[in-house]
């Protein structure tokens, strides 16, 4: 059980510090990972931004992720399901470019003048407050593959071992606190998970020196 998103990013630091894996720049995913990623951009001592994704959600229910979005573009597709439902190419369209925007204009809103960290050659730590289903993660670690990154490594502090199972295969390393079996969903796993507002979240980035 973690008191909130910094003591989950306070323990993920100490992860890894410990197991010595070093980072050029942490990239948390707004709005709850920003928290858990300045505690750990702090202690590596690196820069912090953000890489966001949005869901595709299937047309009879919004919340089951067919796919996900990043704000560049990067797509992850959950194909089998999509054609298990019969979902067609006009509706995956649709929405993807709806999402991509919106993802976009969240990165645009928290960032503001500020331009993206280079990610070419970089060693980058990705990091958010927990994970469920993995959907969004994935087109976010799609995107900074496709920003040229030498190694990825993805840290959170809580997912369930199946997710974890799958998303190892994407990334260079993986760094979780806890995976537990009964899992549920993120927020069971934390004494205080209030929403982080874009005000907060802001301020998570601009106390940031770079």
């Amino acid at each position: 059980m973690f008191d909130n998103r910094t003591d989950a990013g306070e323990r993920l630091a100490a992860l890894l510090t410990e197991r010595e894996i070093e980072a050029d720049i942490v990239l948390a995913v707004p709005r709850g990972g920003l928290p858990a990623g300045r505690a750990v951009a702090d202690r590596l001592a690196v820069p912090l931004d953000i890489v966001s994704a949005r869901k595709i959600g299937a047309p009879w229910n919004a919340e089951l992720a067919v796919g996900a979005v990043a704000s560049d573009g990067s797509v992850w597709l959950n194909d089998a399901l999509i054609d298990q439902a019969g979902i067609d190419d006009d509706y995956i369209d649709d929405q993807r470019e709806r999402e991509r925007a919106a993802a976009r204009q969240r990165v645009d809103s928290y960032r503001g003048d500020r331009p993206p960290l280079d990610l070419d050659g970089k060693r980058v730590v990705v990091v958010d407050d927990g994970i469920a289903t993995g959907a969004t993660m994935r087109a976010c670690l799609r995107q900074i593959a496709a920003a040229g990154a030498d190694r990825i490594v993805l840290a959170v502090p809580v997912a369930p071992p199946d997710t974890l199972e799958q998303l190892e295969a994407c990334v260079d390393e993986l760094v979780c606190v806890e995976a537990p079996a009964d899992f549920g969903a993120v927020g069971r796993f934390y004494r205080a998970f209030d929403q982080v507002t874009d005000e907060q979240a802001r301020s998570y980035l601009t106390t940031d020196d770079t």
